[in-house]
């Protein structure tokens, strides 16, 4: 069984992602890794410090951000498959730049793999989602932040990224993967695993940064430019006690910026949101109430959501 890990990245470091320390969290499984790294600013040396990593088992494509597919995210998605294309494994261990891995999941996740290699039935593997916000200690737990996601797929040539490299899909073909047409769903079974998602997690500045590099991907770069031209400096991430509190382990591979953390002055523990800007989901009150429901009455289970996956119990 061979296992191929994939990921893209663009300014990463600049934009304060963990992308060192995702690669290094699954390289252990993994036989090779496939990383596309989209030419960045000049002063962004993620691909230097990926380089640095010194594992031969990592493989660099080199790629140019076309701007006219800076809409709805079709970029994201394009740049996935590019590196997905290129993995030879027998399964495809994708993971975003934000999305980092304990290494007391590797032996689980391995060994289901080494499971269900041969269920030509099941198409992926689902994980479980642990969302930071703001800084290390504080993640969500309410309604609207999704639970689950498909990150491990079987190397079949008709699944390919969806949308803004959200998940995965089937298309009915992809003659040209600029225009994929005719999706479903593909299988999954679940791997008692999860992904600890950093993306909500940076200096208040960068993290405008890194939404204005976000929206520019699924707006267009003008508008995302005029509307950030007008828009605070710094994100604010509110009352972090409206949050849940995280009391176990980070990946071994997050100790370095989780010793810079530097910036919990900047932060609001308590008190009421900003009157002056937009709610985020969990401070709006149709949210807090749905999660107030799943706590009391589903186990703390999303009621409703969408999913884009069809879950195989007998797994």
């Amino acid at each position: 069984m061979k296992i191929s890990g994939f990921s893209f990245v663009r300014n990463g470091v600049k934009l304060y992602y963990p992308i060192v320390e995702s690669i290094k969290s699954i390289l252990p499984i993994c036989d090779e890794f496939i990383i596309a790294i989209g030419k960045g600013d000049e002063d962004d040396n993620t691909r230097e410090l990926i380089m640095a990593i010194g594992d031969p088992k990592i493989k660099i494509i080199d790629t140019i951000w076309e701007e006219e597919f800076f809409k709805k995210g079709v970029i994201n998605g394009m740049q996935t498959n590019i590196a997905k294309e290129q993995c030879t494994g027998d399964w495809l261990f994708y993971v975003q730049a934000d999305e980092v891995v304990h290494e007391k999941y590797l032996p689980v996740i391995k060994k289901r793999c080494e499971e269900l290699l041969d269920e030509d039935d099941v198409d992926g593997l689902l994980f479980r989602y642990k969302h930071f916000w703001g800084d290390y200690n504080h993640h969500h737990l309410g309604h609207g932040w999704y639970p689950n996601e498909i990150r491990i797929i079987k190397n079949k040539p008709d699944i390919y990224s969806w949308q803004s490299a959200q998940s995965f899909r089937r298309y009915a073909y992809y003659d040209n993967p600029r225009q994929p047409e005719g999706t479903s769903k593909i299988n999954v079974a679940t791997v008692d695993a999860e992904i600890y998602h950093y993306g909500w997690v940076r200096p208040p500045h960068l993290m405008q940064n890194k939404r204005k590099a976000l929206d520019s991907v699924h707006w267009g770069k003008s508008k995302a430019t005029d509307y950030y031209d007008k828009a605070p400096k710094e994100f604010d991430y509110g009352p972090l006690n409206r949050l849940g509190v995280f009391k176990g382990t980070h990946p071994a591979v997050m100790s370095k910026m989780i010793n810079e953390f530097d910036w919990q002055n900047m932060l609001q523990i308590d008190g009421k949101p900003n009157p002056y800007r937009e709610l985020h989901k969990h401070e709006q009150f149709r949210y807090r109430g749905l999660s107030l429901l799943e706590k009391l009455f589903n186990n703390g289970k999303q009621i409703g959501g969408f999913r884009n996956y069809n879950l195989l119990r007998k797994y």
